[in-house]
């Protein structure tokens, strides 16, 4: 067990990638804290975990610094330490500059980069009290490469791997190590969101994914979750300020 006697927070904990990272932790032996705005879906993912870790849900909004303080303590309060935090939470609205609203600006910088920031602000001093931990940003090839008609999440996600390079450099004394995913095409809601949720959006993701992808498929969330993992663990040990790619080989083309 990669994570045995490890104690993870995991933002955006109630579906997609966060909540196959949630399941794959516990499965490796951690205890994990998973937060979401949505109190329903943590709860369905704390019936369906196995292994010989365990897993609890905090309800909140990383955007909210109440939330993430309450959060926070909750968990330290309940394991004594947090090793892992995986900063996932994050939302995607679509729009060029001129149609994007002030409004779906500020929600997706509140979101994809403020709850970073916020996450982090409360977790590393916990780390380093206890002598160091892993943190793991959820970035997006669209922090890498352009793509029309999302300009705040492309901004956003980009921004998270600058937020990750600093925090490398500041923490890095403190035995923290900060890395970030860059995910592709994933199989979650977010990319038939980014579709407007047609009926047939999973067929159309798929043949998109074969014409444009050079593994010809959308990835599954565990995929994203295993490297989460390895950034996560002690495999990992002299890995900090790095971006892990995760993505069939898009930006290669």
């Amino acid at each position: 067990m990669r994570l045995e006697g490890k104690t993870a927070l995991i933002t955006g904990g109630g579906d997609g990638i966060g909540k196959a990272t949630a399941l794959l932790f516990c499965e490796e032996g951690a205890k994990v804290g998973i937060m979401g705005r949505t109190g329903s879906r943590l709860d369905e993912v704390v019936k369906e975990a196995k292994g010989p870790g365990e897993i609890s849900a905090y309800q909140g909004d990383v955007s909210k610094e109440q939330d993430v303080k309450r959060v926070v303590n909750d968990i330290y309060k309940k394991y004594g330490k947090i090793d892992i935090l995986f900063n996932n939470a994050g939302i995607y609205e679509g729009g060029c500059v001129v149609k994007t609203s002030i409004e779906v600006w500020d929600r997706t910088m509140d979101i994809n980069v403020k709850g970073v920031f916020l996450v982090s602000k409360y977790v590393v001093p916990i780390m380093s009290k206890h002598g160091g931990g892993a943190i793991v940003n959820n970035s997006s090839v669209l922090g890498i490469v352009g793509m029309e008609n999302c300009v705040a999440y492309n901004a956003s996600k980009g921004a998270v791997r600058q937020i990750t390079k600093s925090m490398a450099l500041d923490h890095a004394n403190e035995n923290i190590r900060v890395n970030s995913v860059c995910p592709g095409y994933i199989k979650t809601k977010m990319d038939p969101e980014f579709m407007g949720n047609p009926p047939d959006a999973e067929e159309q993701l798929d043949k998109i994914a074969a014409g444009m992808i050079p593994l010809v498929r959308r990835a599954e969330a565990v995929e994203v979750g295993h490297a989460v993992l390895y950034l996560a663990s002690d495999d990992a040990r002299y890995v900090t300020g790095s971006d892990l790619v995760i993505d069939g080989g898009w930006t290669t083309v």
